[in-house]
């Protein structure tokens, strides 16, 4: 019997710290997991993309080339519908791919297409603070990178939302900067909620800024600069990017294609004029008053191209939040006074990392069961001995 039970002991050890082991690797999996998903998969992901190049190279031309990140529709939650895991939850991912993009391919500028927040319509003053001071955190930059932020109806509400107290409270924190100009590049951010056309104090002061924002690009354009044109410093010479959250008006997205594009289902429904795009007479006065080369807009939170007028290519820049899409993205652009060139680079799936959690928990599970049971096996194996001496 004394054989037995030193056998039993000698058994029983070495079944703990084959268990304490295995738990052991279990932890390390664990943790290596979260990793993955959690930080490094935005450096893999990210890695992959890469600046276009325009086609006529900028050291040929005797033009420097600027790298711009354009994203959109970020919806930061507020207090009233966010939950605090879902804030986490996107706002860290958010964060992340940011950063990670930032880190990997170090742009010039960064412009954010509307709606920043996802309740800056209705929030209270306290409430726009901390998400003012939680989107700070998120989109922290160095400072030889510009951020440039465009207004969306969810940061000041549909044109009957909308106020001077909500425009200047957002104009306050991002800027009230309509043109910018940056190595012989003009940039046009417009507040597409006020291109309304009511002659609204808002529209109406939106609207001539437009009409002076022309005549500035127009006066660049002349070879003699004529009286109208007075002694102010000119702007560059260069066709301008027009920078807005509404897309121009379009029927709908029946002609997108794309794996970001909308759901096929959702495609040809009609968009409404002043609520999913802009309207045909608003459309119409930008392209005629500032003749943009290129324009890029966000809202919809799918990805579209469409060409205006004599030729203007449109990009919709999908959303950049997992809240809004599985696979979000941002547009990189090589830009110079004459040519521009556009690559998409897409952020990771949430349905991988959601998928890579399953997994990991289903082998867990398993485990965890095979683990309670090698008890009750040694239990039955050491019965059977006894029964044999």
């Amino acid at each position: 019997m004394a054989v037995i039970r030193l056998g039993f002991g000698r058994q029983h050890l070495g079944l703990l710290k084959r268990r304490s082991f295995l738990v052991s690797k279990l932890i390390a999996v664990v943790f290596a997991v979260l990793l993955f998903c959690e930080y490094l998969i935005y450096y893999l992901v990210i890695f992959r993309c890469d600046w276009p190049e325009v086609k006529t190279p900028a050291h040929n031309s005797g033009q420097e080339t600027l790298k711009v990140m354009f994203l959109a529709d970020t919806h930061l939650l507020g207090e009233v519908r966010g939950h605090w895991l879902d804030k986490l939850r996107r706002e860290w991912q958010m964060e992340r791919a940011f950063q990670t993009a930032l880190w990997l391919l170090q742009p010039k500028v960064v412009f954010i297409l509307g709606d920043i927040f996802d309740e800056g319509k209705w929030s209270s003053p306290q409430a726009w603070a901390d998400d003012v001071e939680r989107f700070q955190k998120i989109f922290r930059h160095p400072r030889q990178v510009l951020l440039k932020v465009v207004v969306g109806n969810h940061d000041i509400g549909f044109h009957y939302q909308m106020s001077t107290y909500k425009v200047k409270r957002f104009e306050k924190v991002f800027n009230a900067e309509r043109l910018f100009s940056w190595k012989g590049i003009n940039f046009v951010m417009v507040n597409s909620v006020a291109l309304e056309g009511d002659g609204c104090n808002i529209c109406s002061e939106a609207e001539a800024e437009l009409i002076e924002i022309s005549r500035k690009l127009n006066c660049s354009r002349e070879e003699h600069r004529s009286s109208r044109c007075g002694h102010e410093q000119p702007l560059p010479a260069s066709a301008p990017v027009l920078l807005q959250h509404f897309p121009l008006y379009r029927r709908s997205d029946a002609n997108c294609s794309g794996v970001d594009a909308a759901p096929l289902e959702e495609r040809g429904i009609p968009f409404k004029e002043r609520y999913d795009a802009l309207s045909r007479e608003a459309s119409q006065k930008l392209l005629w008053w500032l003749r943009p080369r290129l324009v890029l807009s966000g809202h919809t939170h799918s990805a579209c191209e469409v060409l205006h007028g004599m030729g203007t290519l449109e990009i919709s820049v999908p959303s950049f939040s997992w809240r809004n899409r599985n696979n979000p993205s941002f547009i990189m652009g090589s830009l110079t006074p004459t040519e521009y060139a556009l690559a998409k680079c897409f952020l990771p799936c949430e349905n991988t990392v959601l998928a890579t959690y399953c997994v990991t928990a289903g082998f867990l599970v398993l485990v965890h069961f095979k683990l309670l049971a090698s008890p009750f096996l040694f239990g039955w194996n050491l019965l059977r001995k006894l029964k044999t001496t």
